[in-house]
């Protein structure tokens, strides 16, 4: 029998559904993006449905008619599932399970399912087995049949399969247990946080819609070692690496969780700490994908995601990626962004440019400094070294002469050290 010879299991087919209540072009692209999330959880897509309504059907997501016709698509792809592109309610589970027969998800457990299969560090596995847990407690534990036609597959990955052999009781437990973990995580997440401030070191967090290369960014700029694929959520897992600039500033770089349409609330509240980190940083860098078709929908998607976690009054760097891609060079703006570059992470355009521009923000949000400070004060000059941008240094018969860009804080220091 061992010949060399190796049987995978036949993948997973199903039906993409969706209810168009407004734009049918934007829901369109909804489901294909639906599909290309599918098929990062490892299953096929084996048709699409889409049914145009004035509102979503409370009791069953679609119509009667287009029940029907759904129940006879199943037969006629041998799909084993059916994907819905919004977020489902117990009953309506309940109820297009019991009118069709089959298993049931929606785009929140495809993500979820995702998320799972990515989670590498243990904050990130927790995070993910608190929005699992969470979503599963209220749509699968006594939900009729689900547990029985729910198998292999999508929604089976991860912590939260034995969890759903387990009572009520037992999963608000774990939840409980998940969120005292998750909090001590972020009390250590604010330390290492308040350490950076101590240390005067600005952050960049590189933000953006999953896919549009963030990664590859932190990958190119400090020679981080951080997966990078062609993939929804490649990465899951924040990244921070230091960055030395050419005028000797240094500023640290940290990679956030790329975010999509619909991003389920489950995952924002489970990875709000993490998210967060674009909150308290200095400088937003927002990766686009210039190719994509769908680009001013994903600009859009990830300013309302940032405003949602209360992420505002940064200078913003926007990149317009995948150059490469274009057939011809396009004029891209962001209306919302302070700066624009267009650049290729994968052939280097574009990237000098951008580290003139943060060069020059840095310098922006410091002060200018010119001064003898007495032999007496070296300390300080130190400080000016390891924090600031030194310009001139000369020792004099008085002290020694500096001219430097420092942070309004060691500005501070410095003059209250002059007055006193």
């Amino acid at each position: 029998m061992s010949d060399g010879y190796k049987i995978e299991a036949p993948a997973e087919r199903v039906l993409l559904a969706a209810v168009n209540t407004g734009d049918y072009k934007e829901t369109e692209q909804s489901v294909a993006e639906l599909a290309e999330l599918v098929k990062t959880a490892g299953a096929e897509t084996a048709g699409v449905v889409i049914q145009n309504l004035e509102q979503i059907v409370s009791a069953t997501y679609v119509g009667k008619g287009k029940l029907d016709e759904i129940w006879q698509m199943l037969h006629e792809t041998q799909a084993t599932g059916i994907v819905c592109d919004d977020e489902l309610s117990p009953m309506q589970i309940r109820n297009l399970e019991d009118a069709l027969n089959t298993k049931i998800m929606d785009r929140t457990l495809v993500i979820l399912d995702i998320f799972a299969g990515r989670a590498r560090t243990k904050e990130g596995k927790l995070q993910v087995e608190l929005a699992q847990l969470r979503y599963r407690a209220t749509r699968l534990i006594g939900a009729g049949n689900v547990l029985s036609r729910l198998g292999g597959g999508i929604g089976t990955r991860g912590p939260g399969e034995k969890k759903l052999e387990i009572d009520r009781r037992l999963i608000k437990e774990r939840i409980s247990q998940l969120r005292r973990e998750i909090r001590e995580m972020e009390t250590h997440r604010e330390l290492v946080r308040n350490q950076r401030k101590r240390r005067r070191v600005p952050v960049a967090a590189i933000v953006g819609y999953t896919n549009a290369g963030k990664s590859t960014l932190l990958n190119t700029m400090t020679g981080a070692d951080v997966l990078e694929e062609n993939a929804l959520f490649a990465t899951l897992d924040p990244t921070t690496r230091m960055l030395k600039l050419k005028d000797g500033q240094e500023l640290l770089l940290t990679d956030t969780v790329g975010f999509i349409r619909k991003l389920p609330h489950h995952l924002i509240d489970a990875f709000r700490s993490t998210l967060e980190e674009a909150k308290y940083a200095d400088i937003l860098i927002h990766v686009v994908d210039a190719s994509n078709p769908q680009m001013d929908a994903q600009m859009q998607v990830v300013y309302e995601t940032l405003n949602q976690l209360g992420v505002s009054g940064q200078p913003v760097v926007t990149l317009f990626n995948k150059q490469d891609k274009l057939e011809e060079p396009m004029h891209m703006r962001d209306e919302k962004a302070e700066y624009s570059l267009p650049v290729s992470l994968k052939t280097g355009q574009g990237m000098q440019e951008l580290t003139e521009v943060l060069e020059q923000i840095l310098r922006e949000s410091r002060v200018y400094i010119r001064r003898v400070f007495a032999y007496s004060e070296a300390g300080l000059i130190g400080q000016i070294r390891k924090y600031g941008q030194l310009i001139a240094e000369e020792y004099r018969e008085d002290g020694i002469y500096i001219e430097a860009y420092v942070g309004k804080e060691l500005a501070a220091i410095m003059e209250k050290g002059k007055t006193e």
